[in-house]
């Protein structure tokens, strides 16, 4: 049996169901929750930029924390025929065009190697309490994350609370350490 498609179709709706400004509220409690954690020794970080029209989470609270900490952060391009990301280094010049799927992506730069990241900020729609995530169902993140560090710190973003369990989780699905929420933050398969 198979929950994803269900939990993706509730969690867009629940989405919908928030304000602009609930929205932008629990983003800044997400980032907030963020500083809480203990992964802030690192030096490259792997963030999202928010697809509007999805109404994914606002990163621009935890990209100001980044650099206000001086980090160096890491944007990735997707290629929809491969399903696959090319990460490049977000610098002052660094021209941001958003792509026909309303993903704002880096328009080039300087290319970082998926080995050099040590923690992915992730997008999701829902998780599970075992720290399971459902994306968009394109596998762009577990791919990603097959080809980083065993040691990735990998960190979901989410509005919302973990569901009871994700059924049907495959052996490529890539689990993930934490998920903050707007209200606490889970911690799970601990490295």
């Amino acid at each position: 049996m198979d929950n994803k498609q269900a939990l993706r179709k509730k969690h867009k709706a629940l989405r919908k169901s928030l304000s602009l400004q609930q929205r932008d509220s629990y983003s800044l409690d997400i980032a907030n929750n963020a500083l809480k954690l203990d992964i802030w020794k690192y030096d490259y970080y792997h963030i999202f930029l928010p697809i509007e029209r999805q109404l994914e989470i606002n990163t621009e609270y935890l990209l100001s924390i980044l650099q206000g900490l001086d980090k160096h952060v890491v944007l990735s391009k997707s290629n929809f025929e491969t399903n696959e990301m090319t990460n490049y280094l977000l610098t002052d010049t660094t021209k941001i065009l958003v792509n026909s799927y309303g993903i704002p992506e880096p328009d080039g730069g300087i290319e970082i190697s998926n080995d050099k990241i040590e923690v992915v900020f992730m997008p999701l729609l829902a998780y599970d309490t075992l720290g399971n995530r459902i994306g968009y169902g394109k596998g762009f993140y577990d791919r990603f994350l097959a080809k980083c560090s065993t040691n990735v710190v990998k960190v979901g973003l989410s509005y919302f609370e973990p569901e009871d369990q994700i059924l049907s989780i495959k052996n490529t699905d890539i689990s993930m350490n934490y998920c903050i929420s707007a209200k606490k933050t889970y911690f799970f398969n601990r490295y």
